[in-house]
């Protein structure tokens, strides 16, 4: 579960991070999370991830919304069956909690800053 987040700080289960987070099943957080284009998520941003599909992606666009998810990359998750929803951080970590409370097979890829 996310205990907090804020512009450039997210709280996961009491432990701070300060670089964009990868959290795969099972809450195993990989940080710093880095993507090839900084600020638009490509299927390759994701491989840990695709190695074994959870059933719903949680992706944080950052605090005001500016990491793009092309449709590519939407594509590529939906072909391995892992729906994905996109919104800005904050609202991608409520719904993240939301969605840890019902099933174990939840991820996010959350972008911290801008």
């Amino acid at each position: 579960m996310i205990d907090d987040y804020a512009f450039g700080r997210i709280t996961i289960e009491g432990r701070v991070y300060t670089k964009d987070v990868l959290l795969l099943p099972g809450e195993e957080v990989h940080s710093p999370w880095w993507r090839r284009e900084g600020h638009s998520l490509d299927p390759a941003d994701l491989e840990a991830l695709l190695e074994d599909p959870p059933e719903t992606l949680v992706i944080g666009t950052g605090f005001y919304g500016n990491m793009d998810v092309p449709e590519k990359t939407l594509k590529a998750l939906r072909d391995k069956g892992v729906e994905p929803r996109v919104a800005r951080t904050t609202q991608a970590v409520e719904e993240l909690n939301r969605l840890m409370r019902t099933s174990a097979r939840i991820a996010a890829a959350l972008h911290l800053t801008c």
